[in-house]
Parts: structure tokens; sequence; C-alpha cells
């Protein structure tokens, strides 16, 4: 029986609202920025931006500049960053904006290579540092913080001098990636202070076409001065160890056009207090700050989040109505020492979660060493959609259809929407969520009535979606001439490739692609596998077997030529697309890949690293030191890079005093669980001993040591210099070779601790059975080796 699924989108609303917000851009630029109470503009057309965070002062300076190609090659488009004050300024009058703290190199590094930039400036910033970023000696003053306390607003307004001065001429008037600039954080109930920090920073010298707050927790904003931003995260650290998966979180897998989220920061504002009126929506664009890339792990609570996870979010936002994608965190990180306090958010310092004292991996995309994540990948595949098709997008209006879930916790009915302009459009579905798989629903088609077209009915024939499944089908997408009323694939991106415009798309895992045009733009088509079929004013192709032949070419009624290629869901989802050897290029590559320049740089930790391209260089590219092997793959060309064996990844690891019985656990602020003494640590821990071998030492850079272990914590020491550290919360722990002293690990080796975890302890470890996991031990190491290889033309 063929379930119904229909939806019909409503006459268009009226035009949006313009220049009712008091934001201008510099005078003259070449592309100004504007805001709509729908989209955001660019140049005059509807943007799109995909921002991510990236904490500069959480990572070493040496690797910003390959860590940002690898953001602009997942689709970033704009670089967010905290600027945090207890970073900089730890000691009173000591302002420290050297090394990994160089702001300004930062942000010319973003402005080097074509990416915005967005200071989240402060004061406080949250981000799970210590006292939320304000210095100890600021909060030992008699000054009330984050009010118009004088005592409070004087150190401030040195503070924004400082970063004004760093970021003096990088402002759009002088050619600057200065496109926003966040005041404060989850500040939800000072309208007046966020004014007056605003006034501050602008005294400073500050500027920018946006200035933004974020915007969840039933916020007031001062007027319409400031943006709002959103939020919302796939899993949480800061609710209870045993409050299961949060409603806040659950509601992120549903289509809705609910923009707040009262979850993010619950943990620091009385629930009971919410603003007296709620953000006109109906005068704001909805654009988001922090989509959960990843989550945190506080020591009561440890959640894990899977690329699924991230990946069903965004497209989700995207259908709900986002035009404006931001993620938190895109890129991990590891705090930075302190000189004289350890810098994590900490029940030490009254907040109510103990965070890990070195690492902010927070699970990302890019890990806290550069790691390449499989969301990464997922969400590539949506931000490709987004630079091709986000200004179609982005005026589009979300539409929910008929028939809508019952309640959070409906599990049956299928979750769905379209974005319409009223004749076209973009149907979104969602059919995952965390923790609690979703059904799969055979016999699905969907109706889609249009006010100002014909009503559109897909697939041919009913089709199953899977348990899992997300995916964007296009609905009367025009291709360079060619009309494509509807496919059951997604689109990822166009190339002009072999005197054609090539638009690339992937199939649904489970689902058979189907391919409908409209008869009247095509002369003739020609498909290397299935069935080409009229059918009423269209031509139906159905029967394609996805993968990289799989390339459907059609000569366009007005003389242009198109291809259509139907990617496998697997390998559609390692296309990169960028500037590769004087054209645009598709890659396809399961590893690192950044474009620099005359450069594409792989970053694999495979023995022989292939690449496919399409189109296809004239000559076959070269890499120093080794031979460059082609093929045919599809309508790819395939290079293998025939390297030098690996040498052998395993690790001796010396087992050097026992575990002894677990600390009896200890609860802090809000009743929760805290981290066990530092005496337990030294006394109780099991400890190891892992000496590095000599060649790894000499070539450290993308070296992991990589550790598979149970127990509740685990700290790596240097001598007695602490390195890296972890919650366990099953995943693995990756250490970074090049971050260690390197003399003194030939001289030493390194040391790791390894605590127990009581059986009582009111802690949340997800998807542990029995009690062995609570055991100290290391159960596996390895040496994960990732090489850089720099492909140049041939």
């Amino acid at each position: 029986m063929v379930t119904p699924h229909r939806l019909r989108v409503p006459k268009s609303s009226a035009l949006p609202l313009t220049g009712h917000l008091p934001f201008a851009d510099a005078p003259g630029v070449p592309d100004p920025i504007g805001v709509t109470s729908r989209w955001l503009t660019r140049g005059g057309r509807p943007w799109f931006p995909v921002s991510g965070e990236f904490h500069y002062s959480r990572y070493p300076a040496r690797e910003w500049e390959e860590e940002l190609l690898k953001m602009k090659a997942g689709g970033v488009t704009a670089v967010a960053s905290y600027v945090i004050w207890i970073h900089h300024e730890e000691i009173e009058g000591r302002t420290r904006f050297d090394g990994d703290r160089d702001l300004r190199r930062f942000a010319e590094l973003c402005a080097r290579h074509g990416l915005d930039f967005i200071p989240r400036i402060g004061p406080w910033s949250h981000a799970e540092v210590r006292n939320g970023g304000l210095p100890d000696w600021l909060l030992a003053r008699a000054a009330t913080s984050r009010t118009d306390d004088p005592a409070y607003l004087e150190p401030v307004r040195a503070w924004f001098t400082q970063i004004a001065g760093q970021l003096r001429g990088l402002d759009r008037a002088h050619g600057g990636p200065i496109v926003a600039i966040q005041i404060e954080n989850e500040l939800y109930d000072r309208p007046g202070h966020l004014r007056t920090l605003k006034r501050l920073a602008q005294e400073a010298g500050l500027s920018a076409p946006l200035w933004t707050s974020t915007a969840w927790g039933g916020v007031q904003l001062p007027g319409e001065e400031l943006l709002p931003l959103y939020g919302g995260y796939p899993e949480a650290f800061w609710t209870e160890a045993d409050g299961g998966w949060p409603d806040t979180c659950r509601k992120h897998f549903f289509f809705t056009h609910e923009r707040d989220d009262e979850g993010i920061g619950a943990d620091l504002r009385p629930t009971a207090v919410r603003g007296a009126d709620p953000v006109p929506v109906d005068r704001f664009p909805w654009a988001t700050c922090e989509l959960g890339g990843g989550m945190a792990v506080a020591y009561h609570r440890r959640p894990r989040v899977e690329a699924a996870d991230v990946g069903a979010l965004g497209l989700t936002k995207i259908g709900c109505g986002s035009v404006w994608q931001g993620y938190y965190m895109f890129h991990g990180g590891t705090n930075p020492p302190g000189e004289l306090t350890s810098l994590q958010e900490s029940h030490a310092t009254g907040y109510p979660n103990d965070l890990p004292v070195l690492s902010y991996d927070f699970q990302a995309p890019l890990g806290e060493y550069g790691q390449v994540r499989p969301s990464y990948h997922e969400l590539r595949l949506q931000h490709l959609l987004l630079a091709d098709f986000g200004h179609r997008i982005a005026p589009m209006e979300s539409v929910l259809p008929e028939r809508l879930p019952a309640g959070q916790h409906d599990r049956d009915t299928l979750r769905w929407a379209v974005r319409s302009d009223g004749t076209s459009g973009f149907l979104f579905v969602t059919n995952h969520q965390p923790h609690e798989p979703l059904p799969d629903h055979p016999d699905t088609a969907f109706t889609v009535g249009f006010p100002d077209a014909p009503t559109l009915t897909l697939p041919s024939v009913p089709v199953t979606v899977p348990s899992g499944a997300c995916f964007c089908w296009p609905l009367r997408l025009d291709v360079a001439g060619l009309r494509l009323e509807w496919a059951t694939a997604q689109p990822v991106c166009t190339v002009e490739a072999g005197g054609r415009t090539v638009l690339v798309l992937a199939a649904t895992d489970g689902v058979a692609p189907e391919l409908a045009l409209d008869a009247d733009t095509v002369a003739s088509v020609a498909t290397p596998t299935g069935e080409v079929t009229p059918i009423g004013g269209r031509v139906l192709v159905s029967g394609v077997r996805p993968g990289t032949d799989a390339l459907v070419e059609v000569d366009a009624a007005d003389g242009s030529r198109v291809g259509l290629l139907v990617l496998d869901a697997g390998t559609a989802r390692t296309v990169y697309r960028g500037d590769a050897w004087g054209a645009e290029r598709l890659v396809l590559c399961g590893d690192g890949v950044v474009f620099d320049g005359d450069e594409v740089r792989l970053h694999s930790p495979a023995a022989e690293p292939s690449f496919a391209v399409l189109p296809a260089p004239d000559a076959v590219p070269v890499v120093a030191g080794a031979r460059v092997r082609a093929v045919a793959d599809g309508v790819f060309t395939r290079y293998t890079i025939g390297a030098a064996p690996l040498a052998d990844t395993a690790v001796p690891v010396t087992l050097v005093r026992p575990a002894g019985p677990a600390p009896e656990p200890v609860t802090g602020v809000q009743g929760r669980a805290s981290v066990p003494a530092d005496k337990y640590v030294e006394t109780a821990a099991a400890e190891y001993h892992v000496d590095v071998p000599e060649d790894l030492l000499r070539a450290p850079a993308g070296v992991l040591l990589r550790l598979r272990w149970t127990g509740d914590l685990a700290r790596a020491y240097v001598g007695d210099v602490l390195v890296a550290d972890q919650f366990y919360s099953g995943r693995v722990w990756d250490i970074g070779l090049d971050r260690l002293p390197v003399e003194e690990v030939r001289a030493r080796g390194l040391r790791m601790r390894v605590l127990p975890l009581a059986a009582e302890a009111p802690v949340h470890v997800p998807g542990q059975a029995g009690d062995d996991w609570r055991a100290a031990g290391v159960r596996h190491a390895e040496w994960v080796v990732t090489r850089s290889w720099t492909v140049r033309a041939g």
C-alpha cells in the first residue's frame, strides 16, 4: 500500500523587508553584504554562507594555513573564532598576541585564501574555557562582570582596543576579510549591556557589515542592533548524567520552523527566566552559528557523536529554512597551558562541568590534530550543494507537509519538507536521528503542489526510504539549458568537462536513481545503463547503475550539452571541487585534499594513496620522489602514487604499574561528578611506557599514537609535563607526536596513566555493556602516519 506524502506550496509570502535593519557594508566595496528579513545578500545576489569555528589559540600557528585550506576544501566560506581574553591576557597588563595567539596573522591567512573571518570578541565567550574566558584578575576586582558596571567596562574597553589594534586594516573598507563580529555570548537577559558592548567595540575601531549575537534561550536583544544567530546540537555534555538523550537535542532532527533552542547553555542560566518578548523572526533571516559539528565531553557526561548525526542535523536545518550554516566546532583543538592555572572549564572555577585539562577535540570534522573525520566528508557533500545552488535555496521558503509527526517521540511519521520559490525547489528527507533508529518507510512517493506550476509526483514507482537515509532531491532544477523535473538523487555540484556542463548527483543507498527530464528542453539522451522512456511530457531515465561511469549525456533543445553523473553514495562523499592545474576540477579522494594555487596536496595514511580527477589534466600530474600511475575510472582518471612502504605501525606498550582500586566518586557543582583529584591519578592509575622509534621522531609531522583503551580518564606525560588527556567515551585516543617535545621524548619516552572508574560513579558513558570497560587498560596501540603529498601539473 502506497503511503501518501503530500505537500502544497502556498503562494509566496510578501517580498522580504529590505533596508529595515541597521547593518551596512563599507562604502564602495565590490560585493556589498546586506540583510533582508529572509536571507542575506552579497553583491546584490542571495548569499548562503557556511561558517566553521576554529580557535586559533587552541592550535599551533605553524599549522594554521594548512588547516584553513582543509576547511576551505570542506566547503567552509567563513572562519569564526573566539578571541579568548584569558588566552591573551592571563596576567594583567601582559597581553600576548604572539605565536599561537597571533590574531592578526590568523585573520590575514583567512584573507589570503579567500575565507571570510568572524571574530567572536566576547568579552565572555564560554567556549568551555576557564571563567568563560574572563581572566582571574578581572574577576578578583570589585566589579560585576557582564554588566554595565563601570569597573567592568573599563578593562573591557581596553581589551576591545587591543583587539581592534590587531585587526586594524582588516575590515571590509580596506579589503579585509571581517564580515561579522559577535558580541558577548549566551547573554539572555541584558540587552542594554549588549548595546553597550557594541558601542565600545565600534569606538575602539572595530567594524563589520554584520554585528551578531547568539539568540538561543529566549534571549532579549537590544532592538535590531544585533543579528540573532541560532544553534542546535545532536548531543549535549551540559545536561545531567542520567538525563538520557535531551529533547532539546531530539528536536533538531525534525523539520520545524522553530528557531530557538532553550537547551544550549541551560546549565548556566535559570531555566525559569526567559526574555519578555521573542525575537521577531519575521524581521530577521534564519541564520546559525552553532550547529553541532561534534560535541565536547565532560567528566560526568561523555556523549558520542557520529558522522551521520552531524550530517542529518545540517541537512535538516537547510530544509527547515536556514540561510547560514554555522558550525561549532568545525575544527578541534587543545587548550594552551596556563602560566598560573589550567585554562579549562571546571568545578574548581564554579562552573557545572569538569572538562579535560587539555583536549578540546570536540569530535569535530577536523580533529584536535587535524584528523580528517567522516563527518568532514558528510558535511562537504552538503556544502558543495550550497556552493552551486545556495543562491537559489536561500530565497526559497520552507514548507512542511500535510501530515506532521505527532510529537518529538513520533518515530513512525516520515520527516520531510520542501524549500520552494513557487515553481521549483528541493525536497528534504531526514530518516536518521541519534540513539533511536528510525524505521524504513516502504511504498513511499511524494506529491508536491505548486501555486505557479504543475504538481510533481515522484518517483515513478514508490520506493522504500531506508532507515538512516538523509537526502535532498531537486524539483525543477535548471542546468545549462536542461530542466531536471525531478531526480531521486541529490545534487552535489557542477563542473565543465568534455564540452559539457556536468551535474554530479549522489544516489541514496537503497533507492534506485531516476532522472525525469522536461521533454521540451531535451533533444537527445544517451545513458550507459538503464532505460530512457518518454512519459507525458517528460523523459524518464531509470535503471542507471550509480558509479564513476554513470554519465547520462543530454543534448538540450537550446543546443547546450549537459551531463548528469550519478555517483553511488559512498563515492559522492569523496568529491572535492577546486582549482587545480589551471582549471576547476573534481577530485575524488577519501582522505584529506587541499587546493593551493598550482598545487594539490593529499593528506593520506594509505601506503599508496590514490585520487581521481575530472576533467583530467593534459599530462599525468607529478609528485616529487614518487611514481604516479594513471588508469581510467569511469569518466574520471585515477592516479595512484607509488610510495615507499610504511614502517611497522605496531606499538609496544609496557605496563609499568597496574591500576589500584578506583577512587570513590566525588560530586561538585550542581551535584555532578567531579574529576578525581590528581593524587589518585598519581597513585591509583595504571602506568604505561612507550618508546617512540627514532625514524618517527625525525619526522613527527602527521604521526599519531592511536590508543584503544578502557577506564575513566587517561593522561599522557613527557617527564612530568602533561601533554594529552581524555575522558573515556569509547572513542580512540589520539596523541599527535609533533606536539611533543622531541628531545624530551627521545630521552624519556612517553608515559601514560589510566585511572579505573568506580561502578557507582554517576557518569554517563554511552554504548557500554557489563563492567569490563571500567577497568583501566590500554588494549591496543598503533602508529597512524598521515603523509602529505604535493601534486603538481605534469
